[in-house]
């Protein structure tokens, strides 16, 4: 955990339901321990608070590292990443079968910039789709 306190740890993990909060990917069933994130990064003045901390799993984590922006492939514009704390993730993305969807500028940069569909991650999603876990179909049992 570094340098989380656990008690910030277990709520951030409650918070998120046990889902990464940039790929919904669940925790349960995953070799690696999801990381507690810096929403933003402590290299750019961010605090260990709950307000800026959200849950990864281990590929958005590393992908995102301590980025605050990142390219829009439409626009070619400088935008921020979305932000767990501060965005609706509705609002920048939608769900395709197993791939997801850039709605806006921040939706499209994130999918990009954290390789949210590449060829693994859309295994895995098929693989937590086949076992009622995928984000969609939880979404669709709740609804």
């Amino acid at each position: 955990m570094g340098a989380i306190p656990a008690f910030l740890y277990r709520l951030v993990i409650q918070r998120a339901h046990n889902r990464c909060e940039y790929c919904g990917l669940w925790q349960e069933g995953q070799e690696a321990r999801f990381h507690v994130d810096h929403v933003i990064p402590r290299a750019a003045g961010g605090r260990t608070t709950p307000e800026n901390l959200a849950l990864a799993c281990v590929a958005c984590s590393l992908h995102k590292a301590a980025r605050l922006t990142a390219i829009d492939p439409e626009s070619g514009l400088e935008v921020p990443l979305f932000g767990p704390r501060a965005d609706r993730w509705q609002d920048h993305f939608r769900w395709h079968g197993v791939r997801i969807l850039g709605l806006t500028p921040i939706g499209r940069a994130t999918i990009e910039a954290l390789h949210m569909n590449r060829s693994v991650i859309l295994a895995i999603r098929e693989e937590e789709s086949l076992r009622g876990r995928h984000p969609a179909s939880v979404r669709e049992k709740e609804t």
